[in-house]
């Protein structure tokens, strides 16, 4: 199902005109330096509302779920503030035009797994050519350890050295995972495009894995609060900004200790629906502290203990084509394990 035209423009125009950036982060290019000169007339928010409601969302398909979702996390911007499609989203207005339309979104058979738990095959992603290949990440403990010691020493320096005013112009770490262990998605190829903060990789090798043991569903954001409340790593100084400009709270902030974690947990699954309603937002944990499920992508496994192994099966070669954003599967796949 192609976007209707007529909200394409309206979304466009509307978004531009609300876009915190306007005339300087985000310029308008036209072919003269008068951007009102060549500009038609702008579309208004009751042409968006009217035809939001036109739409016949029987129409919407698997792909143009699919692809609305790929394009949500591509633009997902932890570190920054909301845009403009974001803030013309966020209206009450556009917000209950679109309900009855995220409503028969989530009725229809495509969308049935976002809130499925684990995978038992899972597919583990390295961004490398078939010709690079390597192995998967080892000794969880270890990287967990240099992580858990690395974001302490980052919080007592920004608490020393960062200012406290938010709006300072500064950033730092934002994600709220830890890096180094493994991770894997439960479905290529669409997997390969819930990316947020891709670099525009056309290039992946997948690798099957399975694991074993104790998974945590986040299922929801209550399941993400749960953790941060259960086992709190204070992160306020180090996230102020980011997390600011993101979400425009300006508290305490707080994620798992994921070293802690791992002593109960053997793996953290996040859901797709868990993503859609709980990252970016200041989600309360306590009276005065707060979270953000920040970097993450969606239907993805972190795994904590060393429960996970390349699994039988040749790995496979994807490559995505630079003009139709599609990936491939290439027919000489590696089969070699490591």
């Amino acid at each position: 199902m192609e976007l209707n035209p007529s909200i394409r423009s309206a979304a466009f125009w509307l978004a531009h005109d609300l876009d915190p950036g306007k005339g300087t982060s985000r310029v308008l290019i036209t072919a003269t330096s008068d951007e009102s000169a060549n500009r038609p007339p702008t579309p208004s928010m009751t042409d968006l509302i009217t035809n939001l409601a036109s739409l016949d969302v029987t129409r919407i398909g698997g792909g143009a779920i699919d692809q609305a979702l790929a394009a949500a996390v591509d633009t997902s911007r932890p570190w920054q503030e909301p845009d403009g499609e974001d803030v013309l989203a966020a209206l009450p207005e556009v917000k209950a035009a679109l309900a009855p339309i995220a409503q028969h979104v989530m009725t229809v058979s495509p969308t049935h797994w976002w809130s499925q738990g684990r995978q038992v095959e899972q597919w583990a992603i390295d961004w490398r050519p078939a010709d690079d290949p390597a192995p998967l990440p080892r000794d969880p403990a270890r990287a967990l350890s240099t992580w858990a010691r690395d974001t302490r020493a980052e919080e007592v320096r920004a608490e020393k050295e960062r200012p406290r005013d938010p709006r300072a112009s500064w950033s730092g770490t934002w994600w709220s995972f830890p890096h180094g262990t493994l991770q894997t998605i439960g479905r290529v190829p669409l997997g390969l495009n819930l990316i947020e903060d891709s670099f525009g990789e056309e290039h992946a090798t997948v690798i099957p894995v399975r694991g074993a043991g104790r998974t945590y569903e986040i299922r929801t954001a209550d399941e993400w609060v749960s953790l941060c409340r259960e086992y709190p790593l204070e992160v306020t100084a180090s996230r102020r900004h980011d997390w600011f400009r993101c979400t425009g709270h300006d508290g305490r902030w707080v994620i798992p200790d994921w070293e802690k974690v791992a002593k109960r947990w053997d793996a953290v699954h996040l859901t797709d629906l868990a993503y859609l309603t709980g990252a970016n937002r200041a989600l309360q944990v306590d009276a005065d502290v707060y979270t953000v499920l920040a970097g993450w992508n969606p239907d993805t496994t972190m795994w904590l203990t060393d429960v996970a192994r390349e699994w039988e099966g040749p790995r496979q070669h994807w490559q995505r084509s630079t003009y139709q954003e599609a990936w491939t599967r290439t027919l000489n796949d590696p089969i070699s394990h490591s």
